[in-house]
């Protein structure tokens, strides 16, 4: 398959295209715009240290349906107990910012680089990416950010400071989304981490299929954009998987 070349135009060639690894292509920018046309067609920027700016599409990709969301019985005793306070969208800044100086296990520097950060906080303002917070005694000690268009959330990285806060944002989130009818949660990769949780790999073609009819009705689906906040029942019990008011904040 042919690596393609960006221009200063909005487009991205046929995801199926990528290559076996996912790469799709190269080049183009990070204005938000880009992004929102990306996230759509299940492509992501993944930068390359010493490479042009790089987009992926990899097949297979890592999926939580967020009604299947499976939270270990410990796990959720431990949260039951209230060590942790989640919130959404309170520190998007510090989430992400907390996610670049994440150390992580056979990879050296962290692909967040400083025009990540502020391409994805502009995306921020604008009401399409958020975060999941985890909070105790007043500190921010795990967390998560993604974008959400439709009614997909699309996860780009998490850390933690203590042992469960990125699990505790993460249920809290997960919940969330299935509460207002958000009901993929896409980590892209396999993480041995998410899938604890459910999430299993699904062949790109199927992924793909998935997100298009997630975005096909955003007349009556449209984007939850604007700030978030957990509703209080979404996290802290099992949750019956039924949905809440899908009224979004304002649509896309």
């Amino acid at each position: 398959m042919p690596v393609f070349q960006l221009t200063d135009a909005i487009k991205f060639p046929p995801p199926e295209l990528a290559e076996p690894d996912g790469l799709l292509a190269f080049g183009g920018d990070l204005r938000p715009e880009r992004l929102r046309a990306a996230y759509a067609q299940g492509i992501f920027p993944w930068p390359h240290r010493g490479y042009p700016l790089v987009w992926f599409s990899p097949d297979p990709r890592m999926v939580l349906p967020t009604a299947e969301l499976h939270v270990a019985r410990r796990l959720e005793r431990a949260l039951r107990q209230g060590r942790f306070e989640v919130r959404l969208d309170s520190a998007f800044p510090s989430v992400i910012r907390h996610c670049a100086a994440a150390k992580r296990k056979g990879q050296r520097g962290t692909w967040i680089t400083r025009a990540m950060i502020d391409a994805y906080t502009a995306l921020h303002a604008q009401g399409y990416a958020h975060c999941a917070e985890a909070w105790h005694d007043g500190a921010l000690v795990g967390g998560l950010y993604g974008v959400s268009i439709g009614r997909v959330f699309t996860a780009e990285s998490m850390f933690t400071a203590v042992p469960n806060a990125a699990k505790a944002a993460l249920v809290g989130l997960v919940r969330q989304l299935d509460r207002w009818g958000i009901d993929l949660f896409d980590a892209q990769v396999y993480t041995e981490h998410v899938a604890t949780f459910g999430a299993t790999l699904w062949p790109r073609d199927r992924f793909l299929a998935a997100l298009r009819e997630a975005l096909a009705e955003p007349a009556r689906y449209p984007t939850r954009r604007g700030k978030w906040a957990l509703e209080d029942a979404a996290y802290g019990s099992r949750h019956s998987g039924t949905h809440g008011s899908s009224a979004p904040a304002s649509s896309a």
